[in-house]
């Protein structure tokens, strides 16, 4: 099923509405004069941390710890992403390190 010109022109007008509107709408409610709210601060402090856990969690719910390789290369992965982060604070690195070390030992060890 293919799309008329009418609908690919309205459709890529509306990303571009949606895209441009997730770009202005916060300069508009929080213009530069003002300070920025103590909630929309508590927010960028708490947020990276809590998106960070969230994945972590969403990463290991499917581990069955009483079968298959037992989550092995799981926690051998998640220790090294912190071993990482804590040597060299930088969460590329961690991030990278960890996924690469996770690819390896799940294609070629367990």
């Amino acid at each position: 099923m293919s799309m008329t010109l009418f609908e690919n022109i309205t459709t890529i007008g509306m990303v571009v509405l949606g895209t441009m509107m997730t770009r202005f709408i916060p300069f508009i409610l929080f213009p530069s004069g003002r300070p920025t709210p103590k909630y929309v601060q508590y927010l960028g402090k708490v947020l990276p941390s809590a998106a960070l856990g969230l994945l972590v969690i969403y990463s290991v719910k499917d581990v069955t710890f009483f079968s298959g390789s037992h989550g092995v290369a799981e926690l051998i992965s998640i220790v090294v992403i912190i071993m990482l982060h804590l040597w060299r604070r930088n969460m590329l690195i961690s991030i990278a390190g960890g996924t690469l070390l996770y690819m390896f030992l799940v294609q070629f060890i367990f």
